[in-house]
């Protein structure tokens, strides 16, 4: 799949849409319940709106109630953000990405034994 860089999410718009990709299909309510703590019915809608404006999320309406589901699966979105940051921060070099993360400690001696495992069961 093409890694095209597409709008990125705020702190608000991810807790949300991390929402609607657990329901996967739900009305309002279902996704305020999935985002859970102290957040506001209408803070919920309005953000879910601004998700559809950028593209992230569809609704079918029955009857006045509108039912959302996700346009873009969690994996696409993480691809096409992973692959612009790595376009814009390291040359699209997964090596210069690597090897920015093991310099700053972010990733260990065993997390590299388990990606090396990974790439050569590839």
């Amino acid at each position: 799949m093409e890694t095209k860089e597409i709008k990125e999410l705020t702190k608000a718009e991810e807790q949300v849409m991390q929402a609607v990709w657990r329901v996967g299909q739900g009305f309002a309510n279902e996704i305020v319940a999935a985002v859970g703590g102290d957040v506001a019915y209408n803070t919920v809608l309005t953000v879910v709106r601004i998700l559809e404006q950028k593209g992230f999320v569809g609704h079918e309406t029955f009857n006045r109630s509108n039912r959302y589901y996700p346009l873009i699966s969690r994996e696409e979105y993480m691809q096409r953000v992973l692959g612009g940051i790595a376009h814009r921060w390291f040359g699209s070099s997964p090596r210069a990405l690597v090897s920015f993360l093991v310099d700053k400690k972010e990733v260990s001696l065993e997390d590299l034994e388990s990606i090396t495992k990974e790439i050569e069961k590839m």
